[in-house]
């Protein structure tokens, strides 16, 4: 039988409820029970894959080619269940799907309505494509009583009603706001945040409190008594020093506890945690430190690189190192003399991007890196600069550009027309719309044997997940290699680049896929962990 649990916000946004929800999947997965987590966000975007980084941050891409919500990698950073297209929902796939249907005729000559015809939509979603899953966890985008979040709340209300209330359970995750003048936490915005969440017809059967200090045992009892739960259902979401410590702390507060207590489930023994207090232990006691420098375009708003902050720890668990980030804009270097900021680094990674702006700092970047023998990680983006500015300096082909920024002489890097997805031919033009249609997904590499990411992997035949409408043209590949760029990864029909790298180089690769988004804390990416091992040999010669 599956239990569904609904995870809702309030008081303000960004309080992390896909990192709650996460940290929840995890604690259920330790007592053995098989999870499934989805994200239902109100935006009217089909998906995020339009949005800019500053307003949405990363779009995180699963295996079989979806654009969703960057809580999606907390779900599977956490649990290790992959991700799929039926997870991510939104206010604009849904709406969407209703209007096909009523242009097809499917409603027989209804008047189609918010209700019932868009929340059966959203019901159907949150059943559709699943299997033995012991627990599915939805969490809710947006906070209570944005008027957007609406259909969304009637669509769980409904839905608690139609399984049964040992069926549902209704997760709230609100704020605590100390006030120094007052020397107390106050309640008042948990009770409102409840009580406007019963309006909607939901009443929350657990509380999770964000708080910066212990919950004093009289404020818990107060919430409880206003928002109508038991005491030991007020369950404190503690600030922690890593987002690694967060299910450790919800048991010992004894979320999970009351979770299964919830649905009569058996509540004897401890979860199994090992694995995250070995994480944890790593994380409070490396064994040295070194400092990446990453050269990105969105470096004001760090949620664009999410994914990539947690695989380059994962790197440094790997080794049992911390990794300090030194977070700079690539528009910086476009000023000879900022390449300073990058002389006492261990290691520089360049990330993906869109667009002109910065990219002149990225090439700048990876120069630095290939003269100054640093090792260098360039993803996506950061290995088609990579690539141009090898064929600039080592080739001689001083226009050598990409036809994302203009139209160069020489285009090293170009617009994919057609690839190969499985048995089909995909194609694009300039005119095709922007949403949904880059390579997306998992697809296949192989690997030149005795390589350098041949012997990361361990293997020659690899799959990684790709975001990218722009591609290293494979026609300057031999006059690159002559040059000593070797072209390691290829597509298994050798016409489109997957891996380039250096040999003579301590660490030089640029990957056109993004390894970032298939790395855990637990099960961290070869190519993240050789990273950080090149910048401890590095950190011995700076």
């Amino acid at each position: 039988m599956t239990r569904y649990i609904f995870i809702t916000g309030g008081v303000v946004s960004s309080l992390g409820k896909g990192l709650a929800s996460a940290a929840l999947g995890a604690l259920l997965q330790a007592r053995g029970y098989k999870v499934r987590l989805r994200k239902l966000d109100p935006y009217l975007n089909v998906d995020p894959g339009t949005m800019s980084p500053y307003q949405h941050g990363e779009v995180y891409v699963t295996d079989d080619g979806a654009e969703t919500d960057l809580d999606l990698g907390h779900y599977e950073r956490f649990t290790g269940v992959p991700a799929r297209r039926g997870d991510n929902i939104t206010t604009g796939r849904i709406y969407s799907t209703v209007i096909a249907k009523e242009r097809r005729g499917d409603y027989l000559g209804a008047t189609v309505q918010v209700i019932p015809h868009v929340t059966d939509q959203i019901k159907d979603f949150i059943r559709a494509d699943t299997t033995d899953e012991d627990f599915i966890l939805c969490e809710i985008g947006g906070t209570v009583g944005d008027i957007e979040s609406t259909p969304f709340l009637e669509a769980i209300r409904q839905f608690g009603n139609e399984v049964g209330p040992e069926n549902a359970l209704f997760i709230h995750l609100t704020l605590l706001p100390y006030i120094p003048t007052a020397g107390e936490l106050k309640t008042k915005p948990t009770q409102h945040s409840v009580k406007e969440l019963l309006g909607m017809g939901i009443q929350a059967n657990i509380l999770l409190c964000r708080a910066d200090r212990p919950i004093p045992e009289n404020e818990r009892k107060k919430i409880a008594l206003f928002c109508n739960i038991r005491p030991e259902r007020v369950i404190a979401a503690l600030d922690v020093d890593s987002i690694y410590q967060v299910p450790i702390s919800y048991h010992e507060e004894g979320f999970d506890t009351q979770v299964l207590e919830y649905f009569g489930l058996p509540t004897a023994g401890k979860p199994d945690l090992s694995r995250w207090t070995n994480i944890m232990e790593r994380v409070r006691k490396p064994q040295g430190e070194v400092t990446i420098a990453v050269v990105g375009k969105y470096t004001s708003l760090l949620d664009s690189y999410k994914s990539l902050a947690e695989a380059l720890t994962h790197g440094g668990i790997a080794n049992n190192v911390k990794v300090k980030l030194d977070w700079i804009d690539s528009e910086i270097f476009e000023d000879d003399s900022a390449v300073q900021k990058l002389e006492n680094v261990h290691g520089i990674l360049v990330p993906g991007g869109f667009g002109s702006r910065g990219t002149e700092g990225k090439i700048r970047a990876a120069q630095f890196a290939r003269e100054r023998k640093v090792p260098y990680f360039g993803i996506c983006f950061g290995m088609q600069m990579a690539v141009i500015e090898s064929a600039r300096n080592m080739a001689g082909i001083v226009d050598a550009g990409s036809t994302e920024l203009g139209k160069p002489g020489n285009p090293v890097v170009g617009l994919m027309t057609e690839w190969m997805r499985g048995n089909m031919l995909e194609k694009r033009t300039e005119g095709t719309d922007l949403g949904g249609t880059m390579r997306l997904g998992t697809y296949p590499a192989k690997l030149v044997p005795g390589s350098k990411v041949a012997e990361v992997y361990g293997m020659t035949d690899i799959t990684e997940r790709h975001r990218h409408r722009y591609e290293v043209n494979v026609y300057y590949k031999e006059r690159l290699e002559k040059c000593g760029m070797l072209f390691s990864g290829l597509s298994p029909d050798g016409e489109l680049p997957e891996i380039v790298e250096i040999p003579d180089h301590p660490w030089f690769i640029g990957v056109q896929f993004h390894p970032e988004l298939k790395s855990k804390p637990f099960d961290p990416h070869p190519l993240f962990t050789s990273f950080i091992k090149a910048a401890i040999e590095q950190s011995r010669l700076v």
